[in-house]
């Protein structure tokens, strides 16, 4: 059976002329004369997937017979892959075909020429240095090691996304972009044209219900249709532009992911090349402290995911596994994934474009700054926008991270400034309707959002801090760098960055040691990030445990971890509840004298309408789920979309007998439960071993 199987890259389908070549390759690491062993592709050679687990393993080789199928003569053959860590050289036939550096873009030969008779032998020489500082590779573990290994995991090395070969005429379709028109009711194209032909050339699309028939530069006295314009450039091919307008346009979004399929048809004299794409009509906008999806306001309630799986790397073992993901994290109430430092497999984007799951994407990160470094990060941006900028599911574009690679000082270094603001202005040219961040967590050059990464174990100090920079008290915070380094961090990196009229974003923030207790961080962090209307959004970290770091709201396995009674799902909801408590301690949020409390209440709601309803209360023991009854009715409590609401008081009473419990608090509307949450009262207020009620 063929690993990885599904045709792997949906934005620009070639599919009805392709073979997969992923499977059984011979393998031998550089230092060893015979080709000894055999690799499964597309996991990296590090993995148990790969059948070699070799590590630190800093040149090897790959070695494949390939049959061509008899129906495409005449045409070109050409060998894709997906991504290699990190350098390539392939050979077909022993003749040098393509070499090509960096571990996470695509890349493609057209072999025709090397081709022989009968099966054809691919070599691939693959170097993946262990010294990975001034390249790309994201959280690859390097040595020496990066200032950020604590946080990095097991090398990928070797072809780790799928390697296949297509079949096209000689002129044939090099790319083909769709973009919604700012009325979102139409689709603008761009189709990119290459090859030797230069008359009788005429490009077809069909698609939204209409077919546009277009002649293409060198296509001698034709007319240009009334609705497309071609213009050629030397050296680089042609492009042909259209518009296909939608009659009865239906906007994409994560409540209707309705996408539109082109069909692209380039006829020449050297054949026919059918090429398949698709996007959807939505728009992502930025306005004063504010995103908007589609005209409305958006509040991003996101989830970090590393794109680690336990025996595959950074493989996805299989195409159900990215779509699984995307599910789970939709089923902890989240609307935006974070995929972290990594250009990940272009079926994750499709399977969140069919989803409805918005994204955030980024290039890998490098380690330290350097005019090598530099190039090697900027290096991505252009395949990575060119691969996915069809998808209406990317909806944010990041870049550097928290200074990883730019030596965790943009302050003191302008050139390192400088490379921040130059890779948000090659983004921008290349994709001006997406916003960018340059730099995430701190100290911002240029930037069209604010977001910072902001950790805590004090849900004190977590709520005093979150405040200030919400209120514009102060614009830096502390950051925790090493065991005994803490520095402040500031949110702009020069002067002339703005601080104020760009949506803020916390975009990575968790706590706690156990599962516990980082579900009770997740639950009391995230209320306070919703207790700010000026706040456009959230990113938690993580989804899923990787290896060492155990920081996911599931195991690596992607299982279920004990998160004392805490649903995500609650915490995440369109509509919440904000208790005006600062907690104690996991399973001591609120210490009283008494049997009786009270507990004022808020309602976060980030939906289109007013909302309004009874609080319910009920009480199980510490760390009990939510009953699957709402309780008894208490006070009436409603708020306005993003506008958080006035209090109402919960008073409760402990049943009888008990010193502690968990009061479940739930807001009723219209005989539904809309939002949810719990405090664990105890009467104990004795200090416990390991509690801090100062803090």
């Amino acid at each position: 059976m063929t690993p990885r199987a599904e045709y792997p890259r949906p934005h620009f389908d070639r599919s009805h002329t392709w073979t997969s070549l992923n499977g059984d390759w011979d393998f031998r690491a550089d230092t060893e004369p015979d080709w000894n062993r055999t690799i499964t592709v597309p996991f990296a050679w590090e993995t148990p997937a790969s059948g070699i687990e070799a590590h630190w393993l800093p040149v090897a080789w790959y070695r494949r017979q390939v049959t061509v199928p008899p129906a495409w003569a005449g045409q070109r053959v050409v060998l894709h892959f997906g991504a290699v860590h990190h350098e390539a050289t392939v050979w077909v036939n022993d003749v040098e075909v393509v070499t090509h550096r960096g571990g996470y873009t695509p890349f493609e030969a057209d072999i025709t020429d090397a081709l022989r008779e009968g099966a054809q032998e691919v070599v691939v020489r693959v170097s993946a240095p262990p010294d990975k500082r001034e390249i790309a590779h994201g959280k690859q573990r390097s040595i020496p090691r990066d200032d950020f290994d604590g946080v990095c995991f097991t090398p990928s090395s070797g072809i780790w996304q799928s390697v296949w070969l297509e079949a096209r005429p000689a002129t044939h379709l090099t790319a083909l972009r769709l973009r919604p028109s700012e009325g979102l009711d139409a689709i603008e194209v761009e189709a990119g044209v290459a090859g030797p032909a230069q008359a009788v050339l005429r490009l077809t699309l069909r698609g939204t219900g209409t077919t546009v028939e277009i002649p293409t530069p060198g296509a001698s006295g034709d007319a240009i249709a009334d609705d497309a314009e071609a213009e050629s450039s030397p050296g680089a091919g042609r492009v042909v532009r259209a518009v296909l307008p939608v009659a009865e346009p239906r906007v994409w979004c994560p409540e209707d992911p309705h996408l539109y399929h082109v069909d692209a048809t380039l006829t020449s004299a050297d054949g026919t090349d059918d090429v398949a794409a698709y996007t959807g009509l939505r728009r992502i906008e930025v306005i004063g402290e504010d995103l908007h999806l589609n005209g409305r306001r958006l509040f991003v309630r996101g989830v970090l995911d590393q794109g680690y799986w336990p025996r595959t790397g950074i493989t996805a073992p299989d195409d159900a596994a990215l779509r699984h993901d995307l599910e789970l994290a939709a089923a902890a109430g989240y609307n935006l994934v974070r995929k972290h430092l990594k250009l990940e497999d272009p079926r994750f984007v499709h399977h969140a474009d069919v989803l409805g799951m918005l994204v955030w994407a980024e290039p890998a990160a490098t380690g330290r700054f350097s005019a090598e470094s530099v190039t090697a990060f900027e290096e991505q941006i252009a395949p990575m926008v060119e691969r996915d900028g069809n998808s209406p599911a990317i909806v944010i574009w990041g870049l550097y991270n928290e200074e990883w690679g730019l030596d965790w000082d943009i302050p003191g270094d302008p050139a390192k400034q400088q490379a921040a603001a130059r890779a948000y202005d090659l983004l921008k040219a290349l994709d001006p309707t997406r916003p960018a961040v340059d730099n995430s967590g701190w100290t911002h050059v240029r930037t069209d959002l604010l977001d910072w990464h902001y950790y805590d174990e004090s849900a004190a100090s977590w709520g005093r801090t979150v405040a200030a920079l919400l209120d514009g008290e102060q614009d830096e915070f502390p950051v925790r760098l090493g065991p005994d380094h803490v520095v402040r961090k500031k949110l702009a990196g020069v002067p002339a960055q703005p601080l104020r009229g760009l949506p803020n974003l916390n975009s990575e923030y968790g706590g706690g040691f156990t599962s516990v207790e980082r579900a009770w961080h997740l639950r009391w962090q995230t209320q306070e990030l919703r207790r700010h209307d000026r706040l456009a959004g959230y990113v938690y970290t993580e989804l899923y445990d990787i290896e060492h770091e155990s920081a996911g709201l599931l195991d690596f396995e992607r299982r279920a971890k004990d998160l004392a009674g805490v649903d995500p799902a609650h915490v995440n909801a369109t509509t919440t509840l904000v208790l005006d408590v600062v907690p104690v301690a996991p399973g001591r949020d609120l210490l009283t004298g008494t049997r009786e409390v009270t507990v004022p209440v808020r309602v976060s709601h980030h939906g289109g309408e007013r909302v309004g309803g009874h609080l319910h209360t009920a009480w199980t023991p510490v760390f009990g789920p939510a009953p699957g009854t709402p309780g008894a009715r208490g006070p009436w409590i409603e708020a306005k979309p993003f506008l958080l609401g006035a209090p109402a008081d919960v008073r409760a009473e402990l049943p009888a007998g008990w010193t502690s419990g968990r009061l479940h608090i739930a807001l009723v509307s219209g005989g539904a439960v809309i939002a949810r949450s719990a405090v664990d009262v105890d009467t104990r207020t004795d200090p416990v071993i390991g509690d801090d009620p100062h803090a």
